[in-house]
Parts: structure tokens; C-alpha cells; sequence
């Protein structure tokens, strides 16, 4: 397989939030700040909770109400691009592109999303994505989805979750590597033992791969935090990347990009032809 692209990358929430101080993980951001560059493709959560967390220290109170993901994630937006631009090189530029479900079933919209991210790469520029949760309505949203679903056949993507919206990324722009960064080190076989990581999922096959995916779900249990759709998820969501060729990492947020795609950091890679970990 030819790759258009050689990484997109996601970090979620919980990944981004130093508990302790409940603020933004600056530490963490600016080491993987410093990794990116032109031809990554970075997708970020966190805006939500950043501008929650943001509103509460400047007010003293936190919103009440459906509105409230709303202000939140436009507070929060300014935050986090702020924090990456901080950070990354300043050789390269920085561009924030806001996506929605609409930008993965509309063909003209996907093809306008692709031509958008693989010219970062030609200009220098590095993207940080992430859903447009600031002009998103959810029951507006759900009619549009259910609207599209009338079409017999067609797969409809929500994206609202930010590992479906990487993995269809890694597949729009033919990704070599997908990399999921959490706040676990993979997909265990006991959620409750830490010593049984699943270091390789694999198959001889795209066919064979799927299968083993498959059966590695039924290990998935629970989720970082309320509304995430956890472990089990992940594997759902990776499933087209990983059997179109995409080298797929599942692993802690604490470590490096660069020492997770070299095997020193623990994590969970999938994909096809994979040798198993000794």
C-alpha cells in the first residue's frame, strides 16, 4: 500500500487533564508538541473540559444546562491551540480545523476535508483537529444522523467520538500509522491485571486481522470517563484503518510518540503481518 500520510495521532481527554492540579497537562502537551511536525495529522480533544475547567477558575462556578458543552468547548478551543502553538516548532505553522459528521458522509465535503489535510504537509503546517462541539447542536445532530441511516446500506459515521474521527482520518488520507494515545498502555485481556497487555493483535490477513479484533473486544470493559465510549470502542472504530495497511498503536499518553512507534514504550499495535512480541 502506498501512504499519503505517515501519522495521525489522537490524544483524548482524560490524557490532557493533570488531576491533581485539574488544569491542562502542560508538561504533556508540550512533549508531544515537540514531537509533531509536517505530514502528522494531530487530532486533540480536551476543549470541553479545558474551558470547563477555565470557566470554574475564572468564575467560581461551573454552568448548568444543555448550553453548557457548548460555551465550554468554544472556551476552550482558544486554550488548547494556544497550548499547542506554544510549543510546537516554530518553523512550522499551526491550523486548527474543526470537523463535524457532515465531513465524512458527504463525498464532496470528505474529498474538500482530504485535499485540506494532505496540503498541510506541502505548506509546513501541521493540523490539529477536533469535533466542532461549539456549533454542534446533539438532537439536530442525531435527526441529521437518522436522516442519512434511511439509506439502505450506506454506513453513516458520527465522529463525535474522537477515535472514530482519527480512524477515519487515518483511512481518508491513507495514513501509515494511527497512533491512540490514552490514560491505559493498550487493550488488556484482563482490564484488571496490568500484566496481561496485549502487546500485538494481528492477523496473516486483512480478513484474519478483523477476526482477531473481533475476539479481542469481548476483553473491553468500562472507560475513562462518563459518555467515553472506552477500550472496546477503540477496536471498533480502528477496524477499516488497520485492514486497509495502517500500522495501529493503542497506548499511555505518558509516553513519546517516537518511543511508542519504536516498540520501547508498552502499548497495544495492530495490524496485519505483525510479528508477535517475544
Amino acid at each position: 500500500m502506498t501512504f499519503d500520510t505517515e501519522l495521525v495521532g489522537k490524544i483524548g481527554s482524560m490524557a490532557l487533564i493533570d488531576k491533581e492540579d485539574n488544569m491542562i497537562d502542560y508538561t504533556r502537551v508540550a512533549r508531544i508538541s515537540r514531537e509533531l511536525r509536517p505530514g502528522y495529522i494531530w487530532i486533540s480533544s480536551g476543549a470541553t473540559e479545558i474551558g470547563r475547567l477555565d470557566f470554574l477558575s475564572r468564575n467560581g462556578y461551573e454552568l448548568q444546562g444543555e448550553a453548557a458543552k457548548t460555551d465550554y468547548s468554544a472556551q476552550g478551543q482558544a486554550i488548547l491551540m494556544q497550548t499547542y502553538r506554544q510549543f510546537v516548532d516554530p518553523k512550522y505553522s499551526l491550523r486548527q480545523v474543526l470537523v463535524e459528521h457532515q465531513h465524512f458522509n458527504d463525498a464532496e465535503k470528505c474529498a474538500h476535508l482530504k485535499a485540506l489535510l494532505l496540503r498541510c504537509r506541502e505548506q509546513n503546517a501541521i493540523p490539529v483537529v477536533n469535533y466542532n462541539d461549539a456549533v454542534s447542536n446533539e438532537e439536530n445532530r442525531r435527526m441529521e444522523i437518522a436522516s442519512l441511516l434511511h439509506d439502505p446500506g450506506r454506513r453513516v459515521y458520527e465522529c463525535v467520538d474522537n477515535d472514530e474521527t482519527a480512524s477515519r482520518i487515518a483511512c481518508l488520507v491513507r495514513a501509515r500509522f494511527l497512533v491512540i494515545l490514552t490514560s491505559t498502555d493498550g487493550i488488556y485481556k484482563d482490564p484488571d491485571d496490568a500484566s496481561t497487555l496485549l502487546p500485538v493483535i494481528t492477523g496473516k490477513d486483512a480478513y484474519e486481522l478483523l477476526e482477531a479484533i473481533e475476539e479481542k473486544k469481548a476483553c473491553c470493559r468500562g472507560a475513562s470517563r462518563e459518555g467515553a465510549n472506552g477500550a472496546k470502542a477503540k477496536l471498533e472504530y480502528i477496524k477499516d484503518a488497520a485492514a486497509q495497511g495502517t500500522t495501529v498503536f493503542i497506548a499511555n499518553a505518558k509516553y513519546s510518540l517516537s518511543d511508542v512507534l519504536s516498540g520501547k514504550a508498552p502499548s497495544t499495535k495492530i495490524g496485519v503481518g505483525i510479528k508477535p512480541a517475544n
